[in-house]
Parts: structure tokens; sequence; C-alpha cells
């Protein structure tokens, strides 16, 4: 597939990422995805760095509030969408159809628990929004709420991607609608998979396909496109 011809601006980071999705409707198992890179102004880092060494529980393994643009996380615009700093914040637009973009910011973790607060922008509510953990080049575990309450656990493994203990996205009255600013946790422990909603958990499953990786941020668009979403206060602890 032919890479987009979009502008890379200065100081773009190593790898940019993004899937496109054929139809990840909320009523299907198994999610048809080919991948390809949206433009690479370097080499994505390498994937043999040792996972950090683990911590007492509560420690803070690494934390961003997204006030300084140096911290490593991509940086890039394209027609297809942008993903950068955004006013102390980090904003993902997607523009395309039935498409992820995700961002991390190159680390390496076994177990982690992961918090973020995000809001959508603008854009439908019918979106994802979420965390990944365990990223290792191609492969991650996913944690995602839409706009429209709904939310999903699952893993993208070898080119395609499968929701994780549901046959759907499933309906949840903890997810604030619409504008509405979400606290998202995921804890990645071993083979067990926990996802928190604005406190209440919402979803537990376990898998073991993956067992350490990168950790980030994830948004993406059905068949509507013009997803905008912010994210901040990103911070993962030892669970």
């Amino acid at each position: 597939m032919p890479k987009p011809q979009g502008n890379c601006f200065k100081n773009i980071s190593p790898s940019i990422r993004h899937d496109k999705i054929t139809r990840m409707y909320r009523f299907s198992l198994l999610l048809s995805v080919s991948v390809f890179l949206l433009g690479a102004c370097a080499n994505i880092p390498s994937a043999t760095q040792a996972p950090a060494a683990a911590q007492p529980s509560g420690t803070v393994l690494f934390q961003d509030d997204f006030a300084q643009p140096t911290t490593g996380w991509d940086r890039f615009m394209v027609s297809e969408g942008i993903m950068d700093y955004d006013s102390g914040g980090y904003r993902i637009l997607v523009n395309d159809l039935e498409t992820n973009f995700w961002a991390t910011p190159r680390r390496n973790f076994q177990d982690v628990r992961i918090e973020v607060d995000t809001g959508k922008l603008a854009g439908p509510d019918e979106n994802r929004i979420g965390v990944i953990c365990r990223y290792g080049g191609a492969n991650y575990y996913f944690f995602i709420i839409t706009s429209d309450g709904f939310f999903g656990v699952g893993l993208f493994k070898d080119g395609a991607a499968a929701l994780l203990g549901q046959s759907e996205l499933l309906s949840s009255s903890n997810i604030n609608k619409g504008l509405a600013v979400n606290h998202l946790r995921a804890d990645c422990v071993g083979d067990t998979l926990t996802f928190y909603i604005n406190g209440f958990r919402a979803a537990q499953v376990k898998d073991a396909a993956l067992t350490s990786g990168d950790v980030g941020m994830l948004a993406g668009t059905f068949g509507t496109p013009g997803v905008d979403i912010v994210f901040d206060n990103f911070v993962v602890l030892q669970p």
C-alpha cells in the first residue's frame, strides 16, 4: 500500500503508527486489519530494548502532562490526521475512515498500570479513544471507549485485531458521553488485563500473547472522519 505524501514537520519522532481497520463494528468479534506506515522520517526504534526492572508497587515509572513538547511522543501532520503536543495536552486527529492512530513514548515495560484523562474536542461520538500496552512494533493490547458510551478490550497481533472476553463492544453507563472528560485506567499484569472507566471496573480478561512492550494512547474512526481527541496527565505506575 503506498505511503501518503504528507509533510513531516521539524522534530518528528522516529515512527508513525497507524492502522487501517476494515469495519471495526461494535458487533464484530474479529477485525480484519491491514497495517501500513503513514510516512517515515526516521527509523523505528529497536524492539530489543530490555524491559524496565520491576519497582515497588505504586512507583511512578513514567508520567507526562505534555507541558513540554520534548518527551518523545510522535509528532506528525498529514492529510489523514495529526498527532502532536497541543496546548498542554496531546492531540490525535483522525481524518481517514476506519482508521486508528496511536502514539507511544518509546519505553519498554512488563507489568504496568496506565492512567490518562481524555476528552473529545470535535467529531463524531462514534469513535475510538483509549490506551495501549505491550506494544512491540506491530502488536499490542488495546483498551478503548467511544464517546457514545461503548467500551472494549482487545489484542492487535499479526495484522489482525480481536476483542477479548466479549463478542462486541459493550455499553457502559460509567462513560461520560460527548465532549465530557473520561479517566481511563488499564492494568496489564501478567496474563490479566483489567480496564477501569472513571474509577469503575469495566472488564477483566486473561491473555498471554504479549508479555512486555511500550505504552501509549490511541484514537480512531468508524464510518465518519474528523475524530479529534485530547489526552492529558498520562501516568504509568508499577502495579
